[in-house]
């Protein structure tokens, strides 16, 4: 049995339906037991986006999601962070969610455990890579292990359609008016990753008893 949670953001919804499909690729691991929580929204944000009915819909749609807590981060063996990008690295609401688990950091609670990062861009170099790789950082920080998304495996990767997807992280590519929905083959890929990151969680979990 390993505890997978599933930690993401998401204003116009985009990460949230990638975060769906990444908790369904690690249902299909057996023995994985998966919890989806989102990050808090800034009421500041929320009440400038009010007028937005994009912003509004996907805000309703996440109505239901519990909030992240500490409690969340301890009970995992492995974490999928859904973490869409503001100028090449994670917004401030994710930050937010690290920045108050110091006492998870101090304690070791996330070291050994398996970690990956799935993202959201408006553009296909608006830091589909970026946003994983300064994300990889924060969790080194924490003593989490890195899952990316190998060639081998995500052969969706090679092509030049313009999707999302990188060996760093499963992505998609949102649009600059949040006007694209995340297509199968990333929706695809963000379940591979779930998967991947079930089954390293637990080996390790395994590898620590």
């Amino acid at each position: 049995m390993s505890n997978i949670l599933i930690v993401y953001y998401s204003a116009y919804g985009h990460v949230f339906e990638m975060a769906q499909a990444a908790a369904d690729g690690a249902r299909e691991v057996p023995g994985a037991e998966v919890r989806i929580v989102k990050v808090p929204e800034f009421k500041e944000v929320y009440d400038s986006m009010s007028g937005q009915d994009y912003y509004v819909k996907a805000q309703k749609a996440q109505k239901d999601i519990p909030e992240v807590t500490n409690e969340d981060l301890e009970w995992a063996d492995g974490i999928l962070w859904g973490v869409p990008t503001r100028y090449g690295i994670m917004p401030a609401q994710m930050k937010q969610v690290l920045d108050s688990a110091g006492s998870v950091w101090s304690q070791g609670k996330l070291e050994g455990k398996a970690a990956g990062v799935f993202t959201s861009t408006g553009s296909i170099h608006g830091g589909q890579e970026t946003t994983a790789l300064t994300t990889f950082v924060a969790l080194m920080h924490f003593g989490m292990i890195y899952v990316g998304l190998p060639y081998g495996e995500n052969p969706e990767q090679m092509t030049t359609d313009g999707i999302g997807g990188s060996p760093y992280a499963a992505s998609t590519v949102a649009g600059p008016k949040g006007e694209r929905q995340p297509s199968q083959p990333e929706l695809t890929m963000a379940g591979r990753l779930g998967a991947r990151v079930a089954k390293v969680a637990a080996a390790l979990k395994a590898a620590r008893s």
